[in-house]
């Protein structure tokens, strides 16, 4: 059976539970979804549905001979499931397999922030700020020895691009589903901004 949809994140908002208590939690536009492939044992050596998601104007030709006959869909992306029973494609999934108390992953794209020195990346604290020291308050200080090794290690935390990068909340507990509308409440934060597209996996216990 299939457990994940792709979704759309709308914002934050809060919510009161029965027991007087307060939650903040994300709007999730969940759905609903078409299957646009299903993949089997037998003939691809393992099993999987591809669903896809949202809506463009237009597809490049390769993407139209996929997405024939169902619809211009904007996002695609593979679930791997064990049993996949009769799924076919062009099938609707909707967030009707999700209920409240569920716990589910949740994948998307991180805000992107551009170029950032390593005081905003990492949260390095620095160089001194007195005894004569002009410009070296955020900067990143030695990246390497001399003779040996002779040059910069891989992976050395610098100045970089930060941000817009997959990103997955685990655990995240499911609070509301309302399967006629299409939407989801979740406990806490997903990644991403608003109307960013997100991955919904439910987590098996």
């Amino acid at each position: 059976m299939l457990q994940g949809i792709i979704g759309r994140k709308g914002g934050m908002t809060q919510l009161f539970l029965e027991n007087g208590e307060v939650v903040a939690v994300t709007a999730i536009e969940a759905g609903p979804c078409f299957i646009t492939q299903v993949k089997r044992q037998e003939g691809d050596g393992y099993s999987a549905v591809q669903l896809g998601f949202g809506e463009v104007k237009r597809l490049n030709a390769p993407e139209g001979g996929h997405l024939r006959d169902i619809a211009r869909l904007a996002y695609l992306h593979e679930f791997r499931a064990e049993d996949i029973g009769s799924a076919k494609r062009g099938d609707r999934v909707d967030v009707g397999f999700l209920k409240p108390g569920d716990l589910i992953n949740v994948s998307g794209l991180s805000k992107g922030k551009g170029f950032a020195g390593v005081v905003k990346r990492y949260h390095f604290s620095g160089g001194p700020k007195t005894h004569g020291q002009s410009d070296r308050h955020r900067a990143p200080g030695s990246i390497g020895a001399t003779t040996d090794p002779g040059r910069v290690l891989k992976g050395k935390k610098m100045a970089g691009h930060m941000g817009y990068r997959k990103v997955t909340a685990r655990n995240l507990q499911v609070v509301r589903v309302d399967a006629d509308r299409n939407l989801l409440l979740v406990q806490g934060t997903v990644p991403g901004g608003k109307k960013g597209s997100l991955v919904i996996e439910k987590v098996e216990r």
